[in-house]
């Protein structure tokens, strides 16, 4: 009775903008809700290495304020060089926590900072969700915008970087940088300054939160680029793209760890010349339709030869003489996919920098694989300005994250906004002619049955109705397959492990915490700790200890010393150690429970960083490989290796353990060999703790020897 009257108030269209909505706060709750597997299983905690330093800084920004945020010289990192926090971050995402925060206590929500920031990420993910919706809407259809926003709110691809406590720049980078392009569009659309500064004010807030804004300011002008050449450049393009670029440029350089690359990297270059040839354009057209055809056309030759001579010569002279900085190794990487691997090996050391296989596309997409290039075919079937942008944004991606399987993140929205447009073109051609098949057996009439059909496309009412079912049924697929894939593969945190026994019960790994608490209360304040760079921001933000490097990996040299320490002998390991002040030294070993992530896997990366510089000319890869060229733990192996420091750390009292039923002593159950060096001693080094299920082993370097007179 209720609902009845209900719907005779609401008019046709109130009913529509009802249903919209609903659609919309469904979509933006379970992109929230989808995300928080991991607090529900294990608790309210920071996940990965990034997140820690990020979460040790935004709590230093709630406490301490932002100017002495700023100006922060953090000692405990990079001993004895330390870091520059204010000067060397993206701001934008500890702004943002503590930004929150405050205005929850300004409201008496007493919350601590930590769990805004393990929300933080689902909680812009909803946000996405709706600003996803805007977007596929402004250059599509709300039909479309719907569906695009129902498909990203559970895409494994956007969510494996956006799960409760994954703390990183990227859980509000893709909201930025979405919600840049979104209001990029309305400025094209309107060619208004108004909505061209809205989109420089969130392009700055894109730079302020992740490096990935160079993507954004290179498609950008390449879409304006296309613009030119498919002779849809107008006065609406230019107010909107020379209004974004100056008022961005400048904002961006207010970032002090941007400053002035906007105008003197190579990876900015194309924003800056699409903007040169914006004015040229525009100062074309203006002589075009001020002078004679005849003059105009001597002219505008003179013109382009003499700008492109100019440009060329002073482009060269600024790149030899330093001003304009060349590309960087990330950036000569996706170009050249073996670039890092070959020059650079410490980004290529970085799992998340490896190229993407078929596998990965499938595991994070799943049907959006396959919608993907109808959603393109549509775009190019009703070419606008918009759909010109949406293509060039997804035929970039899909490079880029072929190449470099991170840059995922950035190809999901746009799969999920072509997918959108495919879907919804799809349903609404057919759900008309199941319209029509019903309307013509409610008639009955054969002329007017035609006639339907005829209007619906042609398609008869029982074909559309199989292809709506087998659309309905790929979705509901989707559906349960991200499901899936959010709760087993990327919800577990790092910092605390599970497994399954034998009966089915659930393990429970907690040693890194375990390991870190130790440190804390049976060490110095002043302890130094060696470990390789992967955990560096968890010893710091957890142990409160100073350590030698870290995640941000931006001294090679200080990075190889550690490298050289580790895969070196005990005695030349032992100079390198007094060398570099270190008190511990850690390590992660999996051989007991079977955590393949461990340090003897990540080992050879060690020696290769280790023998990139001058310093660790003696140590050659090819040292600790097996005679038949394998990497071997056991008696087979290298014996370079077996007597290395990190060999010896990892292993050291394991060849009493016994691991499995049926094995000898000493079985590595990550390696699958029994160890090649078992009765050995330490004499550099003294163990200090390993932890209950031997994660983490931890080793106290021994004093000098006494000298006598």
């Amino acid at each position: 009775m209720i609902l009845a009257m209900a719907r005779d108030l609401l008019t046709w269209e109130k009913q529509e903008h009802l249903v919209k909505l609903i659609i919309l706060i469904t979509a933006a709750v379970l992109s929230f809700a989808t995300r928080l597997f991991s607090v529900l299983r294990f608790e309210s905690v920071i996940h990965e290495f990034d997140p820690y330093f990020n979460y040790r800084t935004t709590r230093f920004l709630a406490e301490q304020g932002f100017y002495k945020f700023h100006n922060w010289f953090d000692d405990r990192a990079w001993y004895p060089l330390g870091r520059i926090i204010g000067g060397t971050i993206y701001p934008g995402l500890m702004v943002t926590s503590a930004a929150l925060y405050r205005i929850m206590w300004l409201l008496n929500i007493t919350i601590d900072i930590r769990n805004v920031c393990v929300f933080l990420a689902p909680f812009f993910s909803s946000l996405t969700t709706l600003v996803t919706y805007a977007l596929t809407k402004e250059i599509h259809s709300t039909g479309a915008g719907l569906v695009a926003a129902a498909l990203i709110s559970i895409v494994p691809g956007y969510i494996s970087r956006s799960v409760a406590g994954s703390y990183d720049n990227e859980g509000i980078a893709i909201f930025c940088m979405l919600f840049t392009y979104y209001l990029w569009i309305k400025a094209v659309k309107t060619g208004t300054i108004f909505w061209s500064s809205l989109s420089a004010l969130a392009y700055f807030y894109m730079v302020s939160s992740w490096g990935g804004y160079v993507f954004l300011i290179n498609l950008i002008p390449l879409h304006v680029l296309a613009l030119m050449m498919t002779g849809r450049f107008s006065h609406r393009i230019y107010v909107a793209y020379s209004t974004l670029y100056c008022v961005g440029t400048i904002l961006s350089m207010q970032i002090s760890f941007v400053g002035f690359q906007p105008i003197q990297s190579s990876e900015h270059m194309l924003a800056l010349g699409v903007f040169g040839l914006c004015q040229i354009h525009a100062f074309v057209d203006y002589l075009r339709s001020r002078m004679p055809k005849d003059h105009f056309e001597l002219l505008f030759k003179t013109l382009v030869s003499s700008v492109l001579t100019i440009v060329l010569v002073v482009g060269t002279l600024l790149t030899i003489t330093g001003k304009v900085s060349p590309w960087t190794g990330r950036f000569y990487s996706l170009l050249d996919p073996s670039y890092a691997k070959n020059h650079i090996p410490i980004i290529a050391s970085v799992s998340e920098h490896q190229p993407t296989s078929w596998s990965s596309f499938y595991f994070d997409l799943q049907i959006l694989v396959f919608l993907f290039p109808a959603g393109l075919y549509f775009c190019f079937a009703r070419l606008t300005d918009s759909n010109i942008f949406i293509i060039l944004y997804g035929v970039t991606s899909i490079y880029f994250a072929g190449v470099m399987v991170r840059l995922m993140l950035v190809l999901a929205p746009v799969m999920c906004v072509l997918s959108g447009i495919a879907i919804s073109h799809l349903l609404a051609k057919y759900i008309k002619s199941v319209d029509a098949g019903g309307a013509a057996k409610a008639t009955e009439s054969k002329r007017q049955h035609k006639k339907l059909e005829q209007q619906s496309g042609g398609v008869k009412s029982e074909v559309a109705i199989g292809f709506v079912g087998i659309i309905t049924l790929m979705l509901i697929v989707y559906t349960l397959h991200c499901t899936w894939v959010t709760s087993e593969a990327y919800s577990s945190p790092s910092i605390v492990l599970s497994a399954r026994s034998h009966d089915g019960g659930r393990i429970i790994f907690d040693d890194f915490r375990e390991a870190y608490y130790w440190l804390q209360m049976n060490t110095p304040e002043d302890a130094r700790i060696m470990s390789w760079w992967d955990y560096g921001y968890q010893i710091t933000a957890m142990a409160n200890r100073t350590i030698l490097v870290d995640n941000n990996t931006w001294n090679n040299t200080h990075i190889s010393r550690v490298g050289q320490a580790m895969a070196s002998s005990e005695e030349k390991a032992y100079e390198i150690m007094r060398e570099l002040d270190v008190d511990y030294v850690l390590v992660i070993f999996g051989g007991l429970t079977g955590y393949s992530s461990d340090d003897i896997n990540k080992f050879l990366w060690m020696v290769r960083i280790g023998g990139s510089t001058d310093r660790g000319a003696h140590i050659k890869e090819k040292d600790y490989y097996a005679a038949n060229g394998e990497f071997r733990v056991d008696k087979e192996g290298s014996p370079t290796l077996l007597n290395c420091l990190m060999y010896k750390m990892c292993y050291y009292r394991f060849g009493q353990m016994y691991t499995e039923g049926g094995k000898a002593q000493g079985y590595d159950r990550v390696r699958a060999a029994e160890i090649g060096n078992k009765d050995f001693e330490l004499d550099v080094l003294e163990e200090a703790y390993t932890t209950e299920h031997w994660l983490v082993r931890i080793y106290k370097v021994k004093d000098l020897p006494n000298r006598g007179v």
